[in-house]
C-alpha cells in the first residue's frame, strides 16, 4: 500500500471511518456529568453483582443488635432526644391474669424456674449502636440497604431484558412483515396499552405471588409495549433499504434480514431503551414491594425497606428511611443522566 502511494504523486488515503459505537464512546467522555454517571451506575453494578454472589452484605439477616440500635455517629448529647428503646422480652413486666392456685400450669413453671441457671446463655451482646444503625430485629441498615439494592437492580436490569426481547421479537416481525402479522400485533399490543399500566402490574402481581422471578416475570409481561413500538417504527422504515434488498437479492433469510442486517442498526436505541427501563421496572418494584406484592418475606429489596419506614418514622427512627432515600436516589439520578448522554451520544445527526 505505501508502495502505491508513493507510486502516484498526490494520491492521499482517507483514514477509516469510525463506528457509531466509536463516536458514542468519544461524545460520552466529552460529557462530564454523563461520563461521571456512567461511573455511579458502575459502581453500583458491581454493588449488584456482590450482592448476587454473596461476596457483600451476605450477613444482612444477622440480628447483632439490639431492636433499631441508633447509628454510632450520633454524639451522647444527643441520646436523650433519640427514641426510647424497645423494652426486651426480660425487662417486659409479666401481666399477671390469674393468682398461681388458678394457674393450671403454676407448678410445672416453678420447677422449670429451678433449673434455669442450668443453661447457660451463650449468645454474643447485642450491640447498643451501629455505624448506620439497626432495624426492628437488629439487622444492620448499610448491610440491608446494600443488599436491598442488590436485589432491586437484579430485578430492574433482568426484568427490563426480557422485557426488551420481547418487545423487539415481536416489534421485528410487526413491522418487517406487515399486513395480518402487523395487524394482529397491533391488535394484541392494543390490548395491553388499554388498561393502565399500574392496574395491569397489580393485577399480574396479585395472580402470581411473591417472589423475584415472578415479579421479574410481572413487569416484563407488562413492560414490552413502548420496546415494540418502537421496534416496529424501525423495521418499517429500514425494511426498504438498499442493503436489505441487497441481502434479498443473494438468497438471505427472512430471519437473516431481520436480525443480522436491520437489528444491528437500531441497536443503539435499544440501549437507550434498556436504560430507560431499567429505571422504570427500579420504581415498579419499590412500588410493588411496599404495597405487598413484590419480593418474598425472607428476602430484601429497597421496596421492602421503604414498606417498614412508616411504622418506624411513627416511632421516631429515620435511620432506615434515610440509607434507603439516598440509595435509590443516587442510582435512579445517576441512570437517568446517563439515559441522556447516551441518547445524545449515540445520536448520529450529532456532530
Amino acid at each position: 500500500m505505501n508502495a502505491i502511494v508513493e507510486a502516484v504523486p498526490g494520491l492521499k488515503i482517507e483514514p477509516a471511518s469510525k463506528s457509531l459505537w466509536a463516536l458514542g464512546w468519544q461524545r460520552l467522555k466529552r460529557n462530564k456529568v454523563g461520563f461521571i454517571a456512567l461511573w455511579v451506575v458502575v459502581a453500583y453494578l458491581l454493588i449488584a453483582v456482590g450482592g448476587w454472589l454473596n461476596i457483600v452484605a451476605s450477613n444482612w439477616a444477622e440480628e447483632v443488635a439490639v431492636p433499631y440500635a441508633p447509628p454510632s455517629w450520633i454524639t451522647k448529647d444527643k441520646d436523650e432526644q433519640l427514641p426510647a428503646k424497645t423494652a426486651t422480652v426480660a425487662e417486659a413486666q409479666p401481666i399477671v391474669t390469674m393468682l398461681p392456685p388458678e394457674d393450671p400450669l403454676a407448678q410445672e413453671l416453678e420447677a422449670a424456674q429451678k433449673n434455669t441457671a442450668k443453661y447457660a446463655d451463650n449468645s454474643p451482646a447485642k450491640l447498643e449502636t451501629m455505624p448506620f444503625g439497626a432495624d426492628l430485629r437488629g439487622r444492620g441498615v448499610i448491610e440491608k440497604t446494600i443488599k436491598g439494592t442488590s436485589t432491586s437492580i437484579f430485578v430492574g436490569i433482568f426484568g427490563a431484558v426480557l422485557a426488551l426481547s420481547i418487545g423487539t421479537t415481536l416489534g421485528a416481525i410487526s413491522g418487517y412483515f406487515g399486513g395480518k402479522v402487523d395487524d394482529f400485533f397491533t391488535w394484541f399490543y392494543s390490548i395491553f396499552t388499554s388498561v393502565p399500566d399500574m392496574l395491569l402490574l397489580l393485577s399480574f402481581a396479585a395472580v402470581s405471588g411473591r417472589g423475584i422471578s415472578t415479579i421479574i416475570m410481572v413487569m416484563a409481561l407488562t413492560s414490552w409495549t413502548g420496546t415494540y413500538r418502537l421496534v416496529r417504527a424501525e423495521y418499517m422504515k429500514l425494511k426498504n433499504r438498499e442493503y436489505v434488498q441487497a441481502a434479498d437479492a443473494i438468497g438471505a433469510s427472512h430471519y437473516r434480514r431481520m436480525f443480522v442486517h436491520i437489528l444491528p442498526n437500531i441497536s443503539h436505541l435499544l440501549l437507550v431503551q434498556f436504560s430507560l427501563m431499567t429505571v422504570a421496572l427500579i420504581k415498579y418494584e419499590a412500588i410493588l414491594s411496599f404495597l405487598g406484592f413484590g419480593v418474598g418475606v425472607r428476602q430484601v429489596s429497597l421496596g421492602s425497606m421503604l414498606a417498614e419506614t412508616p411504622a418506624e418514622l411513627v416511632q421516631g427512627f429515620w435511620w432506615q428511611m434515610l440509607a434507603v432515600t439516598i440509595a435509590m436516589s443516587v442510582l435512579v439520578t445517576a441512570f437517568s443522566l446517563l439515559v441522556d448522554a447516551l441518547r445524545d451520544a449515540l445520536d448520529p445527526k450529532v456532530k
